[in-house]
């Protein structure tokens, strides 16, 4: 048994607590054990589940995992005060707002024989599952990924676009490879409470754009648009899928218990290390074009 805590009870966290408690029968959850939760608010007990401090969760040798859902900015020094203190963790996307954090704090965790585990349920939706199966072995010739959201975030909570927005942009690295960023730019206007982030990348094979929207804005419904075009035709809409009878945050916990069993092969774990850290590399880029273009063109 793997005895857990989850750092922070925002939307994540209480369906970490959740989940925890009520693990799948005989799927690699039933491999965990809820100690308890950290939070900054006093709240005693939530579902039989109780609150422990930040102290105890560090130094408790029964705590042998941290499932982190803080704000995005607290994610690095998080952690790395679990990792320094011999734990697993696992953490919500964005793991960190800086690309030269995450790559220090992933070799933190490989030298102490730490699994470290970005969650990322954008690419466990079946809506997803279906797409890529549509999009496997098909030529890009150019494509957009455009989503909008009714409310813009606090960026000095969230980071920067590319970063909060981090799930599409794993989305095209997963289609289509690795990418290149060739322009990035960035329109805010606070007294509307409306922000546009506008990439444009390069495939590793051609040489045809591929553009992400990030768009937030007052009455703007939550969705994702895509055009898709192929050399064998366009995809314009998802495809239509039922959905999962497993939760995204449960099938997330299952990997991660997996991770902690040793049943996930060493070539996914470096795949998936290298879709990771490459996504937070393109993140800076992007936020450096957007944010400081004199230095990127001159």
């Amino acid at each position: 048994m793997f005895g857990t805590v989850v750092v922070g009870v925002g939307i994540a966290g209480l369906a970490r607590i959740r989940d925890l408690m009520n693990p799948m029968p005989s799927s690699p959850s039933e491999n965990l054990k809820l100690f308890g939760f950290v939070s900054r608010r006093s709240f005693g007990n939530i579902n039989e589940a109780k609150q422990i401090s930040l102290e105890d969760a560090l130094s408790n040798k029964d705590i042998h995992a941290a499932f982190i859902s803080t704000e995005n900015r607290n994610h690095e020094e998080t952690i790395r005060m679990f990792l320094e203190a011999g734990k697993h963790v696992l953490v919500e996307y964005p793991m960190t707002l800086s690309a030269k954090a995450a790559h220090e704090l992933w070799e933190m965790a490989d030298q102490k024989g730490k699994v470290l585990h970005v969650e990322h349920i954008e690419l466990l939706t079946e809506e997803y599952k279906q797409l890529k199966k549509e999009v496997a072995g098909k030529d890009l010739v150019k494509g957009t990924l455009h989503f909008t959201a009714g409310s813009v975030l606090d960026e000095n909570k969230s980071g920067f676009p590319a970063f909060s927005g981090i799930a599409r942009l794993t989305w095209l690295i997963d289609l289509f490879g690795d990418l290149t960023v060739t322009s990035a730019t960035r329109e805010k206007q606070k007294d509307k409470n409306y922000s546009r982030m506008t990439v444009h990348f390069q495939t590793a094979t051609r040489s045809e754009p591929l553009t992400w929207i990030e768009e937030r804005g007052p009455g703007m419904r939550r969705e994702k648009k895509i055009n898709f075009c192929f050399t064998s035709g366009c995809l314009e809409s998802f495809p239509e899928t039922p959905r999962s009878s497993v939760g995204l945050f449960m099938q997330d916990q299952n990997l991660f218990a997996k991770k902690l069993l040793g049943q996930v092969s060493k070539e996914e774990l470096a795949a998936e290390k290298w879709r990771i850290l490459r996504c937070l590399d393109l993140a800076e880029v992007i936020q450096q074009y957007c944010e400081e273009p004199e230095k990127i063109y001159s």
